[in-house]
């Protein structure tokens, strides 16, 4: 691949991982940011809006390869249309997308949004791989941090989630984005389901923390029925990282990340 990949989101938690990777395979990387960026040897930054489509053509032309990771809590529809679009003006050759574990099964927006731009992604002409992935060790840890917080600790019924390492989901993808293009392939997730108390437990561990009283709680609803279905889980033919909620957590707190 002589073109560079063209990476959206190149500066997240997920894209700052995954760029230098692609470098160190020896790939050339073009970085789409909304704000002016600073360029550096084999990475060039362009500006554009995925949201609104504003510059997304003059981003995309010279490339072949689009990784998409930048996403929000709102807009990935749109976002994911906005990019078909410019892909099939500039003659894109693979775009990968990556998505989140349970996006067509779980009922919250956030989940259909992503659901919403995988139909997008496979229904362009334009080949494709969808990589879905379980919530980052990183997301996870400021909700039990601040649940840590609280006099009592809830304890929704049934709430199960099996945390990913940033680098294993990142590795995935830069393997993904040098291959060709695979449809939608298995989901990467972490080694462990564990709840909600059981996460919390780990932390209060590693961090020397005092355990609190649990509260139970039921999350009424759909929601309650998908978490509690485990819709928000992988199938068995998931590919499961190594790295562990308490190993993360112990390089977390042996770095110098405060617990609360």
């Amino acid at each position: 691949m002589t073109a560079p990949v063209l990476v959206t989101g190149g500066t997240g938690t997920i894209g700052s991982r995954v760029v230098p990777m692609l470098r160190t395979a020896g790939q050339e990387v073009r970085v789409l940011t909304r704000r002016p960026g600073k360029s550096g040897p084999g990475i060039t930054h362009v500006q554009a809006n995925t949201v609104t489509g504003e510059g997304m053509d003059q981003a995309l032309v010279g490339t072949e390869v689009v990784l998409h990771l930048a996403g929000g809590a709102k807009g990935d529809d749109a976002a994911a249309r906005n990019l078909v679009d410019a892909a099939q003006a500039t003659g894109v050759e693979h775009l990968i997308l990556v998505s989140v574990t349970g996006a067509d099964t779980m009922p919250i927006s956030y989940f259909r949004a992503k659901a919403a731009a995988e139909q997008i992604i496979a229904g362009s002409g334009v080949p494709y791989t969808i990589v879905r992935a379980a919530q980052l060790h990183d997301f996870v840890l400021p909700v039990i941090r601040a649940m840590g917080r609280l006099p009592l600790l809830p304890k929704p019924g049934g709430l199960r989630f099996e945390p990913v390492a940033v680098d294993e989901v990142a590795r995935r993808l830069r393997e993904v984005t040098l291959g060709d293009p695979a449809g939608r392939v298995a989901d990467i997730v972490g080694p462990e389901v564990l709840t909600v108390r059981e996460l919390a437990d780990v932390f209060y561990e590693e961090t020397r923390r005092r355990h609190r009283v649990s509260l139970p709680v039921r999350i009424p609803g759909k929601i309650g029925r998908a978490y509690r279905a485990g819709d928000n889980l992988a199938g068995d033919d998931a590919l499961r990282g190594s790295r562990t909620w308490r190993q993360f957590l112990a390089a977390s707190t042996g770095a110098g990340v405060k617990a609360a």
